[in-house]
């Protein structure tokens, strides 16, 4: 009996083992390096610190994979996005010329998924879902038909870990006295800024090698942070540089993307009066009539913030430009991220600038004083920012306009079709004097906060207005589910803050139509601006049809 129970214990054991054996061949891909380290510190280079936050929590680990070679150049990178989006960023010495077909993401597993372009220089695929139960997450290499459309630099490496942007330092402006920076994961919680004191600016070369530099920071406030410059001597020689921030003395920096660039010398000639500053996702073809429209009553240039749009945004910019309308795209595909693009756009056009207006494609500014006008003029918006040297901001309530009867979208666009509207006032947008920023460059989207000196100017609707088309019919009103931009707004989709005034009243959390939603949100027929728009923009063709100005 008792070697019948030995042998019995011995068999479980050898099976064990060679389960155990089995597990670790089969996913020993899975595993770190053998040279992975155990602990990062200030002296090490941003650009091999890695993220391995699991989930979309912001979770500080002590793992970093090794670093290519020093002679190497930097690799493709790629950042893991919201709603398991990969962002795929290939090194500038990458061509896909000539895949001959489309491209795929490759995973290292083998799993693949379609990649589709985005932005000049970037691509988004899904993370296949049959890795996304596994950590880390590896970046994909990108690939075509012809197996020499693309090669992955250092194939023979073990592949990079994908950042997160949950965790990450994505962009860097350079101004004549200091340095922003902009991270996710320091000041994670509203209002709860950590203190520029615990805080450093660290700066490394952007493929290898040790810190070179760390700076104090001076502001600290949402996703922004204002740092000193390094001293030239230490970062001139050494080729590009990125920036980070660390949270403490034995803290490593946040993973990076911000390239570093030495201060230019301030603009040379006149600034514009007027301009307008945006952050879009699929808008292209709202665009032509808020561009043509905002053009004619006085904004000079536009500044669009392209937050991963997969639409024919770049060919409608190009198409407006042949036009004449000075529109320039700036590619921004962070999620939850609008102050800080805001903040950006406040900051880098500065000297190009003096008033900017922070509205969205869906927002048209409109002043009762026009509505006996014929014809346009540019003089409309000067009108609205015609204040004493004490004003800093002037602030636009804004009127909501329901589906208005339509279950597609308008023909003419908005402004025609969308006339039923909310009695109530609801929030507000901004012009801004850009001199007047605060140093911390805060903002809540609507407004900024200003320097000492300024004050904000109330404009009540009587005055001037913004018509908000924002409850579309539902096919485009859906599309706004995927997600919201706003750092501080949560997603339609959550369950969270239902009674927010963000939310669409009683539309709850899921994306199904509501009964009775192209006669909702109608109090008050207002086709004010869809009579002045008509008289301004209606042209004839040769065969006698009606014709909008933006219409193709």
């Amino acid at each position: 009996m008792r070697r019948r129970v030995t042998t019995s214990v011995l068999s479980i054991a050898i099976f064990f083992l060679l389960a155990a054996s089995f597990s670790l061949h089969v996913f020993r891909h899975l595993l770190p390096s053998d040279n992975a380290i155990n602990s990062r510190t200030l002296t090490e280079p941003v650009g091999r610190l890695r993220n391995y936050a699991v989930g979309e929590a912001a979770v500080s680990v002590l793992r970093v994979l090794r670093s290519p070679p020093r002679h190497r150049p930097p690799t493709t990178e790629s950042v893991l996005l919201l709603d398991w989006e990969v962002l795929l960023l290939p090194s500038p010495n990458t061509s896909t010329a000539g895949s001959g077909g489309p491209l795929s993401c490759v995973f290292h597993t083998g799993a693949t998924s379609p990649a589709r372009p985005a932005g000049p220089v970037a691509f988004l695929c899904s993370l296949p879902n049959s890795l996304r139960r596994f950590r880390p997450f590896y970046t994909p290499r990108l690939s075509g038909p012809s197996s020499n459309a693309y090669r992955w630099e250092g194939q023979e490496d073990p592949p990079r870990e994908m950042l997160r942007s949950t965790q990450l330092a994505y962009e860097s402006v350079s101004t004549v006295d200091d340095v922003i920076v902009f991270v996710k994961g320091v000041n994670r919680r509203r209002d709860r800024d950590l203190p520029p004191s615990s805080l450093r600016c660290v700066f490394s070369p952007a493929s290898c090698g040790a810190a070179i530099a760390t700076t104090s920071v001076t502001s600290s406030a949402q996703e922004a942070f204002r740092c000193a410059h390094p001293p030239a001597a230490e970062v001139s020689s050494i080729g590009p540089v990125r920036v980070s921030i660390s949270t403490g003395p034995e803290e490593a920096p946040i993973p990076t993307l911000a390239d570093y660039h030495r201060p230019r010398g301030p603009a040379r000639g006149g600034r514009l009066s007027i301009c307008a500053c945006t952050m879009v996702f699929n808008a292209a073809k709202f665009l032509p009539e808020w561009v043509v429209y905002h053009a004619a009553i006085g904004v000079e240039r536009f500044f669009l913030y392209d937050n991963g749009s997969e639409d024919e945004l770049e060919s409608v910019v190009s198409g407006l430009g042949s036009q004449g309308f000075d529109v320039t795209t700036r590619f921004w595909p962070w999620p939850k991220t609008q102050e800080a693009g805001f903040s950006h756009c406040a900051v880098v056009n500065r000297d190009e600038c003096e008033w900017m207006a922070f509205i969205d494609v869906d927002e048209f500014m409109y002043s009762m004083d026009w509505d006996d006008s014929d014809r346009p003029n540019r003089s409309m918006m000067g009108s609205l920012v015609a204040v004493g040297p004490e004003v800093g901001q002037i602030s636009i309530r804004c009127l909501e306009f329901g589906p208005s009867g339509h279950r597609a979208h308008p023909p003419g666009g908005v402004t025609q079709g969308y006339t039923c509207r909310r009695r109530n006032e609801e929030r507000h947008k901004s012009l801004l004097r850009l001199d007047a920023v605060a140093f911390s460059l805060v903002n809540s989207v609507h407004h900024f906060e200003l320097r000492e000196g300024f004050q904000t100017k109330q404009v009540e609707v009587g005055e001037a207005r913004l018509n908000h088309y924002k409850y579309q019919a539902w096919k485009e009103f859906k599309a706004k589910f995927r997600r919201r931009v706003s750092a501080y707004v949560v997603d339609w989709k959550e369950p969270m803050n239902l009674a927010s005034k963000d939310r669409p009243p009683g539309l709850g959390s899921d994306p199904i139509e509501p009964k009775g939603w192209t006669d909702m949100f109608c109090e008050v027929n207002d086709t004010r601006l869809r009579d002045a728009t008509r008289r301004w923009f209606t042209e004839v063709m040769l065969d006698g049809a009606e014709r909008m100005a933006w219409d193709s």
